[in-house]
């Protein structure tokens, strides 16, 4: 029985252990640094957390919940589901808390990884599952006195539940998907909220509505109403994926429905032209609310297009030199998109570092199979974000896919698999082309390495990448 060492405990650690163990793996070991499962959906607790696909489409498709209370269910939801399928699916008792995995070493000799965490105890597993994700580090912006602030301060993902907005000066640096849903709620209750924007975002309205009693009935005796419901949304999010093409059609919708959300929601022509988008929409994150551009219009909150160049301990000053005083500062900056597992030691054949392999930017086969690194699989890897459509869908296809490796590993009797370079080389070329005539090409983003490269995204709709994975091909590994 082959041991599987998962390193996680979010959508997509569980989307693989629950592949696994149905398949008949039951070895099975989840490694999590915290007290409890969920990843992002246990770390993001801001005011207004929640998702911007529906409910719907964002979760399993072998477990729908007709109890969603939404369409656009929120973050203590979200996370409530997440145990609830590993609690169904016998995943809970596998998870080992207090888990950080520091680093893992390949054994030539025995063809295993051993994996140490923070407290220098070690574990050893012959097959290693990175579902780390691409936004679980919260990045906080090296801004000059950042350290000096004698106010308030923390990370929207780290949010202080005893800060009390009520009455105080607040700044927010970021204008991102984190800010447009928690900065409505600062408004209502801030006396002064300044909203540092390095650059506008695309917002689309959102078709939120909650569901009514009789809709969660109809979804629990009629089971078929919801995955209808379902396969509509999926197919809209992907009409909305090919949007994501230089000069494509629907491209030019995307952006008509955007501009007509913003001029219907701002008429203050300086606020208009501060939160007009200059680039192509999809280059940057396409957002959905009906509750931001509102919020930013009212009469006590500010948009500064101007960066944050200092932190001084009364406030931040701008790059025009003026001094904005604050009691508080609430940093939307984002994660650490382009980690891609560098906050874990991981040590290879003949010794090589995953780290020194992927300093131009990460790639993999299929965004899961490394060269060098046997038996190393990746979920949520290189390019297999989305710029539209369910992240869900993705995990889902590749846990099917590590499945069918895992099988054919036990079925042929084998300890390793590896993923040839040359078909590492090949796929990666393909992607790097298609990336190159997507919008993302044209702005700066977190998509995209120092190098150059865009190594977060798959260029386009879910289906293709479905496809591409529903059959695994042994000629493009090897097997001993």
């Amino acid at each position: 029985m082959t041991s599987v060492g998962i390193i996680g405990s979010g959508f997509g650690a569980l989307a693989v252990a629950v592949e696994l163990k149905r398949a008949g793996h039951t070895d099975l070991r989840l490694w999590e640094r915290a007290n409890d499962l969920g990843g992002v959906w246990r770390d993001n607790t801001y005011p207004g957390a929640g998702c911007d696909v529906p409910s719907p489409l964002y979760s399993f498709s072998y477990e729908p919940n007709p109890r969603w209370s939404r369409r656009y269910a929120l973050q203590q939801e979200i996370h409530d589901y997440i145990r609830g399928v590993a609690d169904k699916h016998g995943i809970t008792p596998l998870v080992r808390y207090g888990r950080e995995v520091v680093a893992a070493t390949w054994d030539e000799a025995t063809s295993q990884w051993t994996v140490t965490f923070q407290d220098n105890t070690t574990d050893a597993v012959d097959l290693l599952i990175s579902a780390v994700g691409q936004l679980s580090r919260p990045r906080l912006p090296a801004i000059p006195g950042i350290e000096t602030f004698t106010g308030t301060s923390f990370h929207s993902a780290e949010w202080d539940h005893d800060f009390n907005a009520q009455g105080k000066r607040i700044a927010v640096v970021g204008a991102g998907a984190s800010a447009v849903q928690f900065v409505p709620r600062l408004a209502d209750e801030a006396s002064r909220l300044t909203v540092f924007q390095r650059s506008p975002n695309y917002l689309m309205p959102k078709p939120d509505k909650p569901y009514t009693a009789v809709h969660r009935t109809l979804f629990r005796i009629a089971p078929v109403t919801q995955t209808v419901e379902r396969g509509g949304i999926w197919a809209i999010m992907e009409q909305f994926a090919q949007g994501l093409r230089d000069d494509s059609r629907t491209g030019k919708v995307n952006k008509g429905i955007a501009m007509r959300h913003l001029k219907k929601q701002v008429k203050d022509p300086t606020l208009l032209a501060k939160l007009t988008p200059d680039y192509p929409i999809g280059c940057k994150r396409v957002l959905f609310s009906n509750e931001f551009y509102p919020a930013l219009a009212q009469a006590n909150v500010d948009v500064v297009t101007s960066a944050v160049t200092a932190v001084t301990p009364d406030g931040v000053i701008d790059a025009e030199g003026v001094e904005h005083k604050v009691d508080a500062i609430i940093y939307a900056t984002g994660f650490d998109a382009q980690d891609f597992l560098e906050s874990i030691d991981i040590t290879g054949v003949g010794g090589q570092k995953l780290a020194t392999q992927w300093v131009d930017g990460a790639h993999a086969y299929l965004g899961m199979y490394v060269p060098n690194f046997p038996n190393l699989f990746v979920t949520y890897g290189p390019n297999t974000n989305l710029g539209g459509g369910s992240i869900i869908y993705m995990l889902e296809a590749q846990a099917r896919h590590m499945r069918q490796a895992v099988d054919r590993l036990e079925a042929g009797k084998f300890t390793t698999v590896e993923v040839t370079a040359a078909a590492d080389e090949a796929y990666d070329k393909e992607i790097q082309d298609l990336l190159d005539v997507s919008v993302w090409s044209h702005c700066e983003n977190w998509y995209r390495h120092p190098s150059g490269r865009i190594t977060s995204n798959w260029p386009g709709a879910t289906l293709p990448f479905a496809k591409r994975t529903k059959v695994l091909d042994p000629q493009a590994f090897s097997w001993s």
